[in-house]
């Protein structure tokens, strides 16, 4: 899909999706597998389009991994991909209106020119006790 890019493992494992500032389509489309811990979706309506008013159930969800999404407002930011046992994969570069969804494995960024970024990801957040600091690349 043009503009859209899914960075993988060696083991074909998805580690990120890229949604490039430029990407545009009609409709709702979604990027994310459906058993995936985040959602991640496009939405593209006309003037007049109708969406029912809604409210989402109250449903229990188990989430074993933490996924995230983060949107470039400002600035140019290189992330550095790495497998789940800590080795260097590749790199992308992200500029402002890019927006990637961190799905699994590890990650480090390179702040290329000052960046502003809205981060969103599952909570509760556990402090120190939610993420394995490691030496990369950066």
């Amino acid at each position: 899909m043009k503009n859209i890019e899914t960075v993988k493992d060696e083991k074909d494992n998805v580690i990120a999706i890229i949604i490039r500032d430029d990407f545009s389509s009609d409709g709702v489309q979604f990027f994310t597998p459906g058993d995936f811990n985040q959602q991640l979706g496009f939405i593209s309506h006309k003037t007049g389009k109708i969406i029912d008013a809604h409210i989402h159930k109250i449903i229990k969800r188990e989430i074993y991994l933490t996924q995230e999404v983060l949107f470039i407002k400002k600035g140019k930011i290189e992330v550095n991909f790495y497998d789940s046992e800590k080795k260097y994969l590749s790199s992308r570069v992200l500029t402002k209106g890019d927006i990637i969804l961190l799905a699994g494995q590890g990650h480090g960024y390179k702040v290329l020119e000052d960046v502003e970024m809205i981060e969103v990801k599952q909570g509760p957040y556990l402090g120190k006790d939610d993420k394995v600091r490691f030496k990369g690349i950066e």
